[in-house]
């Protein structure tokens, strides 16, 4: 059997200056920047050959894992600062209820050419549970934990 890749959540590192405050920056092979639409509820993807390393930077959503048959619902904001890495082979989607869109950065680590299927989606095994989606959003004011 294979090692099974985990999800690793994290607070950024900071250093202020007056009323400026630098954060860690993510080493990655790529950047992009990725908007979740008001509303959105989006189905599940996986990439083959590529770590994502999500940071919120204006509003919130929960992302979604779904590792061991069961989802994960972990609130992000750009309240808390916080990176989120998400190796390859793990299936994740976005679920946006606010009503402002959410933007984030992703700092991709590439790990081989993108595979023709990485983005297309696919259909959730079983409907998502937004009654916990909700309760994850209503832990953005308290710590994340992995």
């Amino acid at each position: 059997m294979g090692l099974i890749h985990q999800v690793e959540i994290r607070q950024l590192n900071s250093m202020r200056s007056g009323m400026v405050e630098f954060f860690t920056p993510q080493t990655s092979d790529e950047t992009m920047t990725v908007q979740v639409e008001a509303g959105a509820v989006e189905q599940l993807f996986v990439h083959r050959f590529q770590t994502d390393q999500l940071l919120v930077v204006r509003g919130q959503f929960v992302l979604v894992i779904l590792q061991n048959r069961q989802y994960r619902y972990i609130p992000l904001s750009d309240r808390v600062p916080t990176v989120v890495k998400i190796p390859p082979g793990v299936p994740h989607g976005a679920i946006n209820l606010s009503a402002e869109p959410c933007l984030m950065v992703n700092a991709l680590l590439r790990h081989g050419e993108p595979h023709e299927r990485d983005y297309r989606p696919l259909k959730p095994p079983f409907p998502y549970n937004l009654v916990a989606v909700k309760q994850a959003l209503e832990r953005l004011d308290y710590p994340l934990t992995a």
